[in-house]
């Protein structure tokens, strides 16, 4: 009976922690979307890769390198963090790591042959040939179905 009591008690947790992980993001989303949107019709990127690789990159917002740097996309470069070494890129304001991470992109060779496509599969697979992520393939998936389950890919222009 006890074995039972625990399991259930750390499944309400466990719940309890993935519906909070889900609001965190739907806030996320709905704070960044403006830019995200405004961005993507400068650079034409996506809103559903800015939007998404932001997401996986910054945990929501909520990663260390986020909170101490704005670095919302893990970009490394430099920084003037005093309270712990990091080889991350830091920025004054969360709009300035958007922006950076679209120059960087936009500045890739796939770039002019994807620029104002909306396929972000594509995207993906290009931004990964190019190195942008270590982790490859994991990085895609992990993306991707960030993108699915929170159907970023609905507000990239058709």
């Amino acid at each position: 009976m006890f074995q039972k009591l625990i399991r259930i008690f750390l499944l309400q947790v466990f719940f309890t922690q993935v519906i909070f992980a889900q609001k965190s993001t739907t806030r996320y989303i709905d704070k960044f979307l403006p830019l995200a949107k405004e961005l993507s019709a400068e650079f034409g990127i996506p809103v559903s890769i800015i939007l998404g690789v932001s997401i996986h990159e910054s945990a929501s917002g909520t990663s260390r390198n986020c909170k101490d740097l704005n670095n919302y996309f893990g970009v490394k470069g430099k920084n003037h963090f005093k309270k712990r070494k990091t080889r991350y890129k830091q920025y004054q304001k969360p709009e300035d790591s958007f922006r950076d991470f679209c120059g960087i992109v936009s500045r890739k060779k796939f770039y002019a042959k994807l620029k104002d496509t909306n396929d972000y599969k594509l995207w993906l697979n290009e931004m990964n040939k190019s190195a942008y992520a270590g982790a490859k393939q994991s990085w895609i998936n992990a993306v991707s179905k960030i993108i699915r389950y929170y159907k970023l890919d609905a507000y990239d222009e058709k």
